[in-house]
């Protein structure tokens, strides 16, 4: 059986006595964007330093392309490419000049480094910079040239430490494009604190919390980890609160405005046909009702505590 792209076994580290990970198991299959979530000291940063190379785990194993990033660190982080928080770049290059020096860092032969500065340049839509300085590119390029120094040796695992950070809201739906695009042919492992962010590329989500990992699915499964309990409604003629709270399995009513209510329950069974039910008995001719979906936040909240 083919092994995971990415595969961590009872990872584990601490700081002098602190834990901050202890036996953290998931696994990246393949191609695809994966987003990793976790509150502040979680563990979150310290899983994508250990997973990138940069730091040495105290206990477990990290295989990248079935390689032990432990017995054999060279050949595994052949295999990463990885975006920092703050783009690892030097200001007083040029785009292409800088990225012949990561090239050149990441052991590409000499006579293959211009197609592989040409490629991820091309990938990345910064051809056109080619000749300006890295100090003269506003944030979303010189992000840009911060994952073409991270997919410039053509890696099947690539990691991004919030990579919209500090971007305005074009800038973000372009790095949000790139990363797509990138993400169909390796896998991308991206942290982020923005959860709408995780929703708009990631179809697979991976959150750690207390140095533990509490979710590990698709993205659909994340929005439906919690059951709905609230209903919106909205009515031609307005029934008052006291009546809609009449209903059985109704515990709470909220009104948003004109003849629309926010209707909370424990228990969704039957409750919509009861509510069409008494719309009917008493004349307040319904004209929307719709189970309300809990937000990101209410499923981050719950999974964080």
């Amino acid at each position: 059986m083919k092994d995971s792209l990415v595969r961590v076994e009872n990872l584990s580290h601490r700081y002098a006595v602190q834990w901050a990970v202890k036996d953290v198991n998931f696994e990246i299959p393949g191609t695809g964007s994966y987003g990793l979530l976790g509150s502040n000291g979680a563990g979150k940063s310290t899983t994508m330093n250990i997973l990138s190379g940069v730091l040495r785990q105290s206990q477990g194993s990290i295989f990248i392309n079935g390689i032990d990033m432990s017995k054999d660190p060279i050949n595994a982080k052949k295999q990463i490419g990885f975006l920092p928080q703050t783009p690892p770049l030097y200001m007083d290059m040029t785009v292409e000049e800088f990225l012949i020096n990561c090239a050149d860092l990441r052991a590409i032969p000499q006579k293959e480094i211009k197609l592989a500065v040409e490629e991820a340049m091309e990938k990345c839509s910064i051809t056109h910079f080619r000749k300006r300085l890295l100090r003269n590119l506003s944030g979303g390029y010189q992000q840009r040239v911060g994952i073409a120094q991270a997919i410039i040796h053509k890696p099947a695992f690539i990691i991004l430490d919030e990579p919209t950070n500090g971007l305005d809201p074009n800038q973000i739906l372009e790095i949000r494009s790139l990363i797509k695009e990138i993400a169909e042919d390796r896998a991308v492992l991206l942290s982020t604190h923005i959860l709408t962010e995780v929703h708009a590329i990631c179809d697979y989500i991976i959150m750690i919390e207390n140095g533990k990992v509490v979710f590990a699915g698709k993205t659909e499964e994340f929005d439906n980890y919690l059951a709905p309990n609230t209903i919106f409604v909205s009515f031609l003629e307005m029934p008052s609160i006291e009546d809609l709270m009449l209903i059985d399995g109704i515990d709470k009513v909220e009104e948003l405005g004109g003849p629309n209510y926010r209707l909370k329950f424990p228990d969704l069974a039957g409750v919509s046909e009861r509510i069409v039910e008494q719309s009917i008995k008493h004349g307040w001719r319904l004209e929307e009702i719709r189970v309300e979906k809990n937000s990101l936040n209410d499923v981050f909240s719950a999974l964080s505590k």
